[in-house]
């Protein structure tokens, strides 16, 4: 009785800890109020393409490309919204072109401050397909 009371509790041990170790489909990580979303930049496309945060989120984007140099542009305002002189994506840093080296990684830091849809692409010039190297980035209340 001991023997089969300690092995459901094993048992039971092991599919709790599967459980918690699973993989979701969540936000990436979230520490110190900074979220970070770790994007691959490879030939002709961003993974992921969409990203969505909630709005006053410090996002932190950690671009690795994969296979040559590529580049990072996110428009500061939202898709279909006039400049209202306030943009909706505050950076850390000046923004324009973030050029990317193969096997390097860069970060792109900013507080997603208004609520819509932000376009971003390639900035340097990647090959024949180059324009439709793009995503989006999604600011929701």
């Amino acid at each position: 009785m001991k023997s089969l009371l300690t092995a459901s509790l094993l048992v039971g041990a092991t599919l709790v800890l599967c459980r918690d170790a699973r993989p979701t489909h969540r936000s990436p990580s979230t520490s110190e109020g900074v979220q970070t979303i770790e994007m691959i930049a490879k030939k002709y496309e961003f993974e992921p393409a969409t990203i969505r945060v909630k709005q006053g989120t410090r996002v932190q984007l950690k671009i690795k490309a994969t296979d040559h140099a590529h580049g990072f542009r996110i428009n500061d305002v939202a898709e279909g919204k006039e400049m209202s002189g306030k943009p909706g994506l505050v950076f850390a840093s000046a923004q324009d072109c973030t050029k990317i080296e193969e096997g390097k990684t860069e970060t792109v830091e900013f507080v997603a401050q208004t609520p819509g849809t932000y376009q971003f692409r390639c900035c340097v010039h990647c090959g024949w397909h180059h324009r439709a190297m793009k995503g989006e980035l999604i600011i929701e209340p």
